[in-house]
């Protein structure tokens, strides 16, 4: 097998080379390939060495057990929504840090894989982004009766730069020394990229009266000015949605209290004054800054982080929030998405051929039983009616050969099914109603197999007629 086989099936299943779960693996790879004379090939010895240390993580990769399972088809929905979100030009970078840079960069990383789209190695600052970090690292250490001695729950309504007390004249803002928050979400982003830029630091403390205070504030603490990427910023947001262990190196780094805690802050005071219209819309936990960035957690599944600079009012990612709110809208992320009557939207937990499977399983039992509830439910949830099982057979079939004539006119009066399909037997529904006797379904289909060829005969006719007025209107 070609090396370079063998690296691309890791990749197209979100898996980087640089993964620490796959550190034995590739460090025997690069030592076999130096050593010996076989070049970019490995023989039948040469895999069973590399992948011996990771065999079980191997094994769920190449039988797609991850997460997601059909990675490659979901990062086509995520590239498409990437391109979409790209090519809004509204929003102005009011950041401090005078960023010219405006591209959307934007990087997911499910509790297996990862993808990213653009330059996402570029460093940027978190901002307020670490803000529910700070306050998952207290609860962590602290306890959430301690911490909330200090601090509300309750949205505030103030901007971000807002320093308030609450009625028993407890600070609401708190903050740890630097060498503890880094060091936390050094382990939160599995050790990559999490540093810290002076320039940010020193412009946040000559925005202003305003911002004076809270720039000695920073100078002791220097806690905005933390710098992460897009890269290492999925991560962390993956750490959230794994209830607090790095997905990457498997370590907890904070409680699942702590973790659900924070969630539930984000989801309901993350991004400013549109955190109500971003729950509402959106229904995830996330938390914006200034800088143009996003941190999103899909609890369970996977966290995103994005970044670009063109702001809104609010102070939110214009491009951000585009991207967010038609990732729900493709996938059911919602939290309040039906898992199991959403067919207009897609779950990437699921394989293509699981999910085709099931439901025609459910239609064409539905079909067996006679139950025209559960098919009109099928239908109002946009399902394909005239789905086939392994032998070619619809709905349509099934009914018509057991007899059940409400679920035969349901099917060709509600949902106009194709009456012509043959199954692998070459047999119509037509026929499998005149093999089983079912006189009255045998007179319905009949009528409806010629009102269907002459609708889809005038059908035809009328596409043919518009292709030559095109074409003469071309000439």
């Amino acid at each position: 097998m070609p090396v370079n086989k063998f690296i691309n099936a890791l990749k197209s299943n979100g898996l980087l080379t640089s993964d620490p779960r796959l550190k034995d693996c590739m460090d025997t790879l690069r030592q076999i390939i130096q050593e010996s004379m076989i070049g970019a090939t490995m023989d039948i010895e040469v895999f069973q060495k590399c992948v011996q240390s990771n065999i079980v993580f191997l094994t769920q990769i190449i039988c797609k057990k991850l997460v997601i399972p059909d990675f490659e088809q979901f990062t086509l929905h995520i590239n498409r929504l990437y391109e979409n979100a790209s090519t809004i030009q509204e929003g102005e970078i009011n950041f401090n840090g005078n960023f010219k840079f405006q591209k959307l960069l934007t990087t997911c990383s499910s509790l297996h894989q990862r993808h990213s789209v653009g330059d996402t190695n570029i460093p940027l600052c978190l901002q307020s982004c670490v803000k529910p970090l700070k306050y998952a690292i207290a609860l962590n250490d602290l306890g959430t009766d301690y911490v909330h001695q200090h601090m509300g729950k309750e949205p505030s309504g103030h901007r971000f730069n807002k320093l308030s007390l609450n009625k028993q004249e407890h600070y609401l803002t708190f903050t740890f020394c630097l060498f503890k928050v880094m060091q936390a979400l050094k382990k939160m982003s599995g050790n990559e990229y999490v540093g810290f830029n002076n320039s940010t630091f020193q412009s946040e403390k000559e925005t202003g009266d305003r911002n004076y205070a809270i720039g000695y504030y920073l100078k002791e603490k220097k806690l905005c000015s933390i710098e992460v990427t897009c890269e290492s910023g999925s991560v962390i947001a993956a750490t959230l949605a794994n209830g607090g262990i790095c997905p990457i190196t498997g370590e907890r780094v904070l409680s699942s209290e702590a973790v659900r805690n924070t969630l539930s802050l984000m989801h309901s005071c993350g991004m400013y004054d549109f955190s109500g219209q971003f729950a509402f819309n959106v229904g995830l936990p996330a938390k914006s800054g200034v800088s143009g960035a996003i941190l999103l957690v899909v609890p369970n599944i996977m966290g995103v982080f994005c970044w670009s600079p063109p702001l809104d009012r609010v102070g939110n990612s214009v491009r951000g929030i585009h991207f967010c709110q038609e990732l729900v809208s493709v996938f059911n992320f919602h939290n309040y998405d039906n898992l199991r009557h959403c067919a207009r939207k897609l779950d990437p937990r699921k394989e293509r051929s699981e999910v085709q499977h099931k439901t025609v399983v459910n239609l064409l039992f539905a079909a067996y039983s006679g139950d025209v509830s559960a098919l009109r439910r099928f239908a109002l949830s946009a399902m394909d009616m005239e789905q086939k099982d392994y032998d070619s057979r619809t709905a349509l079939h099934v009914a018509a050969a057991e007899g059940h004539l409400e679920v035969v006119k349901f099917l060709i009066e509600g949902c106009r099914v194709n009456p012509f399909v043959e199954d692998r037997w070459g047999n119509t529904p037509l026929q499998e109603a005149i093999r089983f006797e079912q006189h009255d379904i045998v007179n319905v289909l009949m009528e409806y197999q010629e009102s269907y060829a002459r609708r889809q005969k005038s059908t035809e006719r009328d596409e043919r007629q518009m292709s030559l007025e095109n074409l003469e209107s071309m000439v």
